[in-house]
């Protein structure tokens, strides 16, 4: 029985099925999703979802869904599913699917009568193109397979309506049609391996109802248009091909590029592969610049997830080649900030005051796997002009002050990660001296220290070791509480008292500012505070303003986000913090922690990893598809596992 299996009895049942998602994508930040029972429940959902720069900067879905319908004697079998507004059903295809496996690629089993049709749908790794075979695996007379394609041309974040602008004129091509809604967008090519017919018949599907949107308090029904269908005829043991692209394809080559697709592959067989596929699915390309995108669908490349997710997504999979790849493409934008230079490539929030801190620990994760020789060969030069940059205080929204801690201004505008804004404001306004800033730059510090002497620069080695004992000092003063935990921020008088994650960096970096006894400390109040079985809650369930259901309009969501939700990538660091401070005698209660997130693989988006999740049970997932920071920390956890247990 393959991992990722769901058999009827779920699949028909709606209120559970309709809640798990299926995602592939394609390296240029393309993808196709739904849902296991092939029902769209976001307005980011559809079959192809491509980018399109000659518009703007977004992805745009272009091909919604596609209803496959079963004909035998004269009588229609239709296997699509949609919900329509007031809570309309269908045309109920669900009731059909005998199973769904999600392995090297999503298969649906369908039964109708004597007919077994089994579907299978995978989009290309490097061509923003997605295939579907169909294959008739029992018929006990003749059949035709009708392909009915539900068209949006729209950007992701938006939806359509039926429109007068809307063109419905189409040109045949080899085995199919080609057409574009509106003059601004590219052609959509949709063929078959098989002769068919196409049946031009069009018509606008009017209010299509997306319940994943109604439950984030946006704009949930839409209209999609129908240009007509395609009908195939087959017989037992055939199988077509489905392909919609932004090109023409050579119909007879679709079964090889099918098949060669399936072949390169890893299977989903167990937790780790589908969490190695999962960081797969993020990797992003534009031309020779290689990038790991923050999250799907909505999220682009941002530059703190970049450093956080690249050992993960990278290292602990034994991809170093793509680790390189994407560090070069980093260390460009880096310099180019450093030098006051436009950046030429496509990372955002590089200016954010903690991206160069996380770029250390990054390169800190390389030295540990491969030795600091060869990091100081690769990446000492780039960790001493940061280093050098921050203490020069040349960073915009960065400052070095006389006791050897990082300062911040980040009342008006959010400078953490923890940057969700009300009001024009940001929601948890952390300003002045900032927890994990002070702990990275301690540990960046030390890191440093190590690279100058790799270097044989002894002086600058002696002066880093002088700095960090400083900033070790000031830190303790600064952070401490007198309860044990550390301050979350510090600013002219304000201390917040809350107890939140962001401690736990202080105990897990490689260089602690802490004490032993005091590291323990910090550690045990994020066990009983904090942690959940989804990683560690951005606050403590005791604190004022505790709101972890991240559900509801844009503004309640924006007070959830970092008030009492639950974080896996956080986790990854308290499980290193674990390990780090008990050793092996923790070892057993971190990998009771990782079944919390095993379970995830059957949950929401197969295979992959949420955004977040509710703070408090049932701590259902929420926002994005696929995070790459969370993908990243656990896959790095059962790294840091794995050397426990050899």
């Amino acid at each position: 029985m393959s991992y990722l299996k769901f058999e009827k009895a779920l699949m028909t049942n709606l209120q559970e099925s309709i809640k798990k998602e299926v995602l592939q994508t394609s390296r240029s930040g393309a993808y196709a999703s739904s849902t296991v029972v092939d029902c769209n429940t976001r307005k980011y959902h559809g079959l192809l979802v491509v980018p399109i720069p000659s518009i703007d900067n977004e992805n745009h879905v272009l091909l919604s869904s596609l209803d496959a319908s079963v004909i035998q004697h004269g009588a229609e079998f239709n296997l699509g599913l949609h919900f329509y507004r007031g809570g309309a059903v269908s045309p109920n295809g669900h009731k059909y699917i005998r199973s769904f496996e999600f392995d090297k690629v999503p298969t649906w089993i369908y039964r109708v009568g004597g007919v077994i049709l089994r579907k299978e749908v995978i989009f290309e790794t490097y061509n923003e193109r997605v295939l579907i075979r169909y294959t008739i695996d029992e018929a006990h007379s003749p059949v035709t397979l009708r392909l009915r394609p539900y068209l949006a041309f729209r950007r992701a974040d938006e939806l359509t309506h039926e429109n007068y602008q809307a063109k419905r004129d189409y040109k045949e091509v080899e085995n199919g049609i080609k057409t574009s809604m509106y003059d601004n967008y590219p052609e959509l090519y949709m063929q078959t391996s098989r002769k068919n017919e196409f049946v031009f018949s069009p018509n606008w599907y009017k209010g299509l109802e997306y319940y994943k949107e109604a439950e984030r308090g946006y704009e949930c029904v839409e209209d999609l248009y129908v240009p007509g269908y395609f009908d195939i005829n087959m017989k037992k043991g055939e199988e077509v091909i489905f392909a919609a692209s932004l090109s023409r394809t050579r119909p007879s080559s679709l079964k090889k590029l099918f098949n060669d697709e399936v072949a390169d592959r890893i299977p989903r067989d167990n937790f780790y592969h589908s969490l190695v596929n999962a960081a797969l699915q993020l990797h992003y390309r534009q031309g020779d610049e290689r990038y790991i995108l923050a999250g799907i669908p909505w999220f682009k490349v941002r530059a703190r997830d970049t450093f956080i997710s690249l050992p993960g997504l990278t290292l602990a999979t034994d991809d170093d080649e793509y680790f390189a790849s994407c560090m070069k493409t980093a260390t460009k934008a880096l310099n180019e900030f450093m030098t006051g230079k436009p950046l030429s490539v496509s990372i955002y929030e590089i200016e954010q005051p903690d991206v160069m801190l996380w770029a250390i620990w990054c390169i800190q994760q390389y030295a540990k796997k491969w030795g600091i020789e060869k990091c100081n060969k690769e990446y000492g030069k780039l960790v001493v002009n940061m280093i050098k940059y921050i203490e020069a205080n040349k960073h915009i929204n960065l400052q070095l002050m006389s006791n050897g801690l990082l300062h911040i201004e980040g009342r008006d505008m959010p400078m953490t990660w923890m940057n969700s804004v009300a009001g024009g404001k940001p929601v948890v306004p952390r300003t002045g001296y900032v927890v994990e800033f002070n702990a990275l730059w301690y540990n960046a510090l030390k890191f440093g220290a190590e690279i100058a002497t790799q270097q044989k620069d002894k002086a600058f080695a002696e002066h880093l070791e002088a700095s960090a004992e400083q900033a070790k000092k000031s830190f303790q003063e600064t952070f401490i509480t007198p309860a044990g935990y550390l301050f979350d921020y510090r600013e002219d008088g304000i201390e917040d008292w809350n107890v939140r994650p962001n401690q736990i960096f202080a105990v897990a970096l490689d260089h602690s500012p802490l004490e032993t006894a005091q590291q323990k400390t910090v550690l045990d109040f994020c066990t009983r505070e904090l942690l959940t079985p989804k990683g560690l809650r951005t606050l403590s369930p005791k604190s004022g303003g505790y709101n972890p259901n991240y559900v509801g309009a844009q503004t309640r969501r924006d007070f959830a986000y970092h008030s009492g939700t639950a974080w896996p990538w956080l986790g990854g660091f308290y499980m290193e913090a674990c390990l780090k401070v008990y050793k092996r005698t923790r070892l057993s209660f971190v990998q009771r922690q990782m079944v919390g997130f095993e379970d995830e693989m059957m949950y929401h988006a197969t295979g992959t990893i949420s955004e977040l999740f509710d703070g408090n049970p049932p701590f259902s997932g929420r926002g994005a598809m696929a995070f790459s920071m969370n993908v990243a920390e656990i896959l790095r956890t059962m790294k840091l596992i794995d050397k426990y247990n050899y």
